[in-house]
Protein backbone atom coordinates (compact mmCIF):
# COMPACT_ATOMS: atom_id res chain seq x y z
CA UNK A 1 0.00 0.00 0.00
CA UNK A 2 1.12 3.27 -0.68
CA UNK A 3 0.37 5.72 1.70
CA UNK A 4 1.57 9.69 2.04
CA UNK A 5 2.50 11.31 5.27
CA UNK A 6 1.65 14.98 5.17
CA UNK A 7 3.75 16.66 7.97
CA UNK A 8 1.79 19.43 9.12
CA UNK A 9 4.69 21.58 11.01
CA UNK A 10 7.04 24.07 10.32
CA UNK A 11 10.89 23.42 10.62
CA UNK A 12 11.39 25.01 14.08
CA UNK A 13 8.72 22.64 16.30
CA UNK A 14 9.98 19.44 14.11
CA UNK A 15 14.19 20.52 15.10
CA UNK A 16 12.97 21.43 18.67
CA UNK A 17 12.06 17.69 19.22
CA UNK A 18 15.31 15.97 17.90
CA UNK A 19 17.29 18.61 20.25
CA UNK A 20 15.11 17.04 22.90
CA UNK A 21 15.88 13.48 21.63
CA UNK A 22 12.39 13.05 20.61
CA UNK A 23 10.93 11.56 17.13
CA UNK A 24 8.66 14.65 15.25
CA UNK A 25 5.29 14.30 14.57
CA UNK A 26 6.14 12.63 11.10
CA UNK A 27 8.41 10.45 12.33
CA UNK A 28 6.24 9.16 14.71
CA UNK A 29 3.45 8.49 12.30
CA UNK A 30 5.71 7.02 10.13
CA UNK A 31 6.77 4.34 12.85
CA UNK A 32 3.96 3.39 14.20
CA UNK A 33 2.16 2.85 10.77
CA UNK A 34 5.00 0.56 9.91
CA UNK A 35 4.15 -1.29 13.21
CA UNK A 36 0.67 -1.84 13.06
CA UNK A 37 0.58 -4.24 10.18
CA UNK A 38 2.47 -7.09 8.60
CA UNK A 39 1.55 -5.49 4.97
CA UNK A 40 4.53 -3.58 2.93
CA UNK A 41 3.96 -0.62 3.29
CA UNK A 42 5.54 2.43 0.99
CA UNK A 43 5.37 5.41 3.36
CA UNK A 44 6.04 9.11 1.36
CA UNK A 45 6.69 11.97 3.47
CA UNK A 46 5.84 15.91 2.74
CA UNK A 47 6.78 18.97 4.37
CA UNK A 48 4.14 21.35 2.98
CA UNK A 49 4.38 23.58 6.18
CA UNK A 50 8.21 24.17 5.29
CA UNK A 51 8.66 23.92 0.89
CA UNK A 52 6.22 25.48 -1.32
CA UNK A 53 8.12 22.70 -3.63
CA UNK A 54 6.81 19.45 -1.31
CA UNK A 55 5.85 17.26 -3.42
CA UNK A 56 8.90 15.00 -4.75
CA UNK A 57 9.93 14.67 -8.33
CA UNK A 58 8.28 11.82 -10.07
CA UNK A 59 5.54 11.41 -7.31
CA UNK A 60 1.94 12.05 -8.16
CA UNK A 61 -0.80 12.66 -6.00
CA UNK A 62 -2.70 9.86 -7.64
CA UNK A 63 0.20 7.26 -6.56
CA UNK A 64 -1.47 7.09 -2.37
CA UNK A 65 -4.23 4.63 -1.82
CA UNK A 66 -3.98 6.29 1.71
CA UNK A 67 -3.09 9.99 3.44
CA UNK A 68 -1.95 10.95 6.97
CA UNK A 69 -2.26 13.76 8.40
CA UNK A 70 0.14 14.82 11.66
CA UNK A 71 -0.56 17.40 13.89
CA UNK A 72 0.80 20.95 14.12
CA UNK A 73 1.35 23.83 16.74
CA UNK A 74 -0.06 26.05 13.90
CA UNK A 75 -3.46 27.74 14.26
CA UNK A 76 -5.64 27.60 10.80
CA UNK A 77 -7.39 30.52 11.26
CA UNK A 78 -3.95 32.67 10.81
CA UNK A 79 -3.87 31.72 7.64
CA UNK A 80 0.08 32.09 7.15
CA UNK A 81 1.55 30.40 3.49
CA UNK A 82 2.32 27.41 5.06
CA UNK A 83 -1.11 27.22 6.65
CA UNK A 84 -2.57 27.95 2.86
CA UNK A 85 -0.28 25.65 1.19
CA UNK A 86 -2.01 22.78 3.63
CA UNK A 87 -5.44 23.79 2.70
CA UNK A 88 -4.68 24.03 -0.63
CA UNK A 89 -3.33 20.51 -1.11
CA UNK A 90 -6.28 18.83 1.01
CA UNK A 91 -7.98 20.40 -1.28
CA UNK A 92 -6.64 18.76 -4.10
CA UNK A 93 -6.44 15.42 -1.75
CA UNK A 94 -10.40 15.61 -1.37
CA UNK A 95 -10.75 14.67 -5.04
CA UNK A 96 -8.78 12.00 -5.41
CA UNK A 97 -9.52 8.42 -4.91
CA UNK A 98 -8.13 7.76 -1.64
CA UNK A 99 -8.78 6.85 2.05
CA UNK A 100 -7.88 10.35 4.13
CA UNK A 101 -6.65 10.13 8.13
CA UNK A 102 -6.14 12.85 9.80
CA UNK A 103 -4.72 13.77 13.64
CA UNK A 104 -5.76 16.78 15.85
CA UNK A 105 -4.43 19.63 13.05
CA UNK A 106 -5.10 17.18 10.39
CA UNK A 107 -8.68 17.16 11.12
CA UNK A 108 -8.67 20.84 11.14
CA UNK A 109 -7.29 20.78 7.61
CA UNK A 110 -9.55 19.07 6.09
CA UNK A 111 -12.59 20.57 7.83
CA UNK A 112 -11.68 23.84 6.20
CA UNK A 113 -10.34 22.05 2.73
CA UNK A 114 -14.01 20.80 2.98
CA UNK A 115 -15.35 23.89 4.12
CA UNK A 116 -15.51 24.12 7.25
CA UNK A 117 -14.30 26.75 10.09
CA UNK A 118 -11.92 25.90 12.92
CA UNK A 119 -12.13 28.04 15.88
CA UNK A 120 -10.11 28.92 19.17
CA UNK A 121 -12.09 26.61 21.50
CA UNK A 122 -13.96 28.50 24.09
CA UNK A 123 -13.50 25.77 26.76
CA UNK A 124 -9.99 25.95 26.61
CA UNK A 125 -6.66 23.93 26.17
CA UNK A 126 -7.02 20.55 26.06
CA UNK A 127 -3.83 18.86 27.01
CA UNK A 128 -2.12 15.23 27.44
CA UNK A 129 -5.23 13.42 28.36
CA UNK A 130 -8.66 13.59 26.28
CA UNK A 131 -10.67 12.31 29.02
CA UNK A 132 -14.12 10.25 28.65
CA UNK A 133 -14.83 10.14 24.43
CA UNK A 134 -17.80 9.33 24.34
CA UNK A 135 -18.52 7.22 20.84
CA UNK A 136 -22.29 7.95 19.83
CA UNK A 137 -24.41 5.77 18.20
CA UNK A 138 -22.56 6.42 14.51
CA UNK A 139 -18.96 6.26 16.07
CA UNK A 140 -19.88 2.76 17.67
CA UNK A 141 -21.18 1.42 14.48
CA UNK A 142 -18.48 3.11 12.25
CA UNK A 143 -15.53 0.74 11.50
CA UNK A 144 -12.57 3.05 12.53
CA UNK A 145 -13.68 2.04 15.89
CA UNK A 146 -14.11 -1.35 15.66
CA UNK A 147 -13.39 -3.07 18.79
CA UNK A 148 -13.04 0.12 20.34
CA UNK A 149 -14.76 0.81 23.54
CA UNK A 150 -17.23 3.20 23.69
CA UNK A 151 -15.74 5.53 26.79
CA UNK A 152 -12.06 5.74 26.34
CA UNK A 153 -9.35 8.40 27.09
CA UNK A 154 -6.37 9.75 24.51
CA UNK A 155 -3.46 11.33 24.38
CA UNK A 156 -4.05 15.11 22.88
CA UNK A 157 -2.86 18.48 22.68
CA UNK A 158 -4.96 21.36 21.37
CA UNK A 159 -6.06 24.97 21.98
CA UNK A 160 -8.60 24.54 18.74
CA UNK A 161 -11.79 22.53 17.77
CA UNK A 162 -14.52 22.27 15.12
CA UNK A 163 -17.30 25.33 15.10
CA UNK A 164 -18.97 24.08 11.80
CA UNK A 165 -18.58 21.30 9.90
CA UNK A 166 -18.70 20.72 5.97
CA UNK A 167 -21.64 18.72 4.62
CA UNK A 168 -22.36 15.75 5.39
CA UNK A 169 -20.03 14.86 8.24
CA UNK A 170 -20.88 12.58 10.35
CA UNK A 171 -19.80 12.92 13.96
CA UNK A 172 -18.43 9.69 16.04
CA UNK A 173 -17.51 11.13 19.38
CA UNK A 174 -16.95 13.98 20.95
CA UNK A 175 -16.48 14.34 25.15
CA UNK A 176 -16.92 17.38 27.61
CA UNK A 177 -14.37 19.90 26.11
CA UNK A 178 -14.99 19.14 22.30
CA UNK A 179 -18.47 18.28 20.52
CA UNK A 180 -16.55 17.19 17.99
CA UNK A 181 -13.61 14.20 18.73
CA UNK A 182 -14.14 12.67 15.63
CA UNK A 183 -15.97 12.73 12.41
CA UNK A 184 -15.88 10.97 9.17
CA UNK A 185 -17.18 12.36 5.54
CA UNK A 186 -16.96 11.18 1.91
CA UNK A 187 -16.08 13.85 -0.57
CA UNK A 188 -16.20 12.37 -4.72
CA UNK A 189 -13.74 9.34 -4.17
CA UNK A 190 -11.93 10.47 -0.88
CA UNK A 191 -13.15 8.98 2.09
CA UNK A 192 -11.97 10.90 5.71
CA UNK A 193 -11.37 9.78 8.73
CA UNK A 194 -10.72 12.73 11.40
CA UNK A 195 -10.11 12.74 15.29
CA UNK A 196 -9.33 15.60 17.34
CA UNK A 197 -6.99 13.51 19.52
CA UNK A 198 -3.98 11.89 18.97
CA UNK A 199 -3.91 7.68 18.57
CA UNK A 200 -0.05 7.64 16.90
CA UNK A 201 1.02 9.02 20.32
CA UNK A 202 2.93 6.81 23.08
CA UNK A 203 3.50 7.32 27.14
CA UNK A 204 6.79 7.59 26.37
CA UNK A 205 6.44 10.26 23.41
CA UNK A 206 4.21 12.42 26.18
CA UNK A 207 6.79 12.44 27.92
CA UNK A 208 9.16 14.35 26.65
CA UNK A 209 6.75 16.94 25.23
CA UNK A 210 5.65 17.45 28.81
CA UNK A 211 8.91 18.35 29.73
CA UNK A 212 9.21 20.36 26.47
CA UNK A 213 5.77 22.52 27.34
CA UNK A 214 6.05 22.68 31.57
CA UNK A 215 5.55 25.82 31.89
CA UNK A 216 2.63 26.01 29.82
CA UNK A 217 0.80 23.22 31.07
CA UNK A 218 1.01 24.32 34.77
CA UNK A 219 0.33 28.20 33.87
CA UNK A 220 -3.16 26.82 32.12
CA UNK A 221 -3.86 24.51 34.94
CA UNK A 222 -3.58 21.65 33.16
CA UNK A 223 -1.96 20.49 36.59
CA UNK A 224 -2.96 21.51 39.96
CA UNK A 225 1.31 22.04 40.84
CA UNK A 226 4.68 20.47 39.97
CA UNK A 227 4.08 17.57 42.21
CA UNK A 228 1.17 16.63 40.24
CA UNK A 229 2.67 17.48 36.95
CA UNK A 230 6.12 15.62 37.85
CA UNK A 231 3.88 12.04 38.66
CA UNK A 232 2.52 11.71 35.73
CA UNK A 233 5.32 12.94 33.42
CA UNK A 234 7.67 10.56 35.24
CA UNK A 235 4.95 7.67 35.16
CA UNK A 236 4.66 8.00 31.05
CA UNK A 237 8.13 7.99 30.75
CA UNK A 238 8.80 4.88 32.05
CA UNK A 239 4.74 2.65 32.99
CA UNK A 240 6.93 -0.61 33.81
CA UNK A 241 9.17 1.23 36.30
CA UNK A 242 6.00 3.30 37.73
CA UNK A 243 3.23 1.32 37.48
CA UNK A 244 2.29 1.45 41.35
CA UNK A 245 1.38 5.10 40.14
CA UNK A 246 -1.08 3.72 37.82
CA UNK A 247 -4.16 3.73 39.96
CA UNK A 248 -3.23 6.52 42.06
CA UNK A 249 -3.09 8.83 39.20
CA UNK A 250 -6.21 7.23 36.97
CA UNK A 251 -4.97 5.94 34.33
CA UNK A 252 -6.98 3.51 32.00
CA UNK A 253 -5.38 0.75 29.82
CA UNK A 254 -7.29 2.36 27.07
CA UNK A 255 -4.66 5.07 26.98
CA UNK A 256 -1.60 3.56 27.59
CA UNK A 257 -2.06 -0.11 25.69
CA UNK A 258 -0.98 0.35 22.77
CA UNK A 259 -2.84 -2.21 20.58
CA UNK A 260 -5.85 -0.14 22.60
CA UNK A 261 -4.74 3.26 22.08
CA UNK A 262 -3.69 2.80 18.05
CA UNK A 263 -6.87 0.83 17.31
CA UNK A 264 -8.02 3.82 15.23
CA UNK A 265 -4.97 3.58 12.85
CA UNK A 266 -4.96 -0.24 12.88
CA UNK A 267 -8.81 -0.14 11.46
CA UNK A 268 -7.81 2.62 8.90
CA UNK A 269 -4.65 0.18 7.69
CA UNK A 270 -7.55 -2.68 7.61
CA UNK A 271 -9.51 -0.42 6.06
CA UNK A 272 -7.19 0.58 2.87
CA UNK A 273 -6.09 -3.06 2.55
CA UNK A 274 -10.24 -4.18 1.88
CA UNK A 275 -10.60 -1.45 -0.45
CA UNK A 276 -7.71 -2.31 -2.61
Amino acid sequence: MNILIVDGNEKEPSDNYVQLGMDTQYDVYFKILKKLTNDSLNLTVIHPAINSDFIPQGVSLDDFEGVAWTGSLLNIYEATPPIIRQIELAKKLLNKKNSIFGSCWGLQVLVTAAGGKIRKNPNGLEAIIAKNINLNEAGVKHPMYYGKIKTFSSFCFHYDDTETLPENTTILASNENSKIQAISFTNENSKVWAVQYHPEFDPVWMSGLMSQREKLLLDEGIYNNQEEFDSYKNYFSNIEMFNDKKIPLNISDNLINQKMHTLELSNWLNFLKNQG
